[in-house]
């Protein structure tokens, strides 16, 4: 197993964790159904998924 050759400081070590605190997701609305998504994700809405403004899917009956 490799070992470090130098001791890492501790900034060093605490910089490198800094990227994964949490933080509030990006929202958007729908222009064409008003409905809130996360962005560059699908959305389900009265039984259509829709994504960019345009139906994909629609849920079988």
């Amino acid at each position: 197993m490799p070992n470090p050759k130098h001791k890492h400081s501790k900034s060093r070590r605490d910089k490198r964790r800094t990227h994964y605190k949490a933080e509030a997701p990006t929202i958007a609305v729908c222009p064409t159904t008003g409905e809130t998504h996360l962005y560059h994700r699908a959305y389900w809405h009265e039984g259509k998924m829709y994504y960019k403004g345009k139906v994909v899917l629609e849920k079988a009956v």
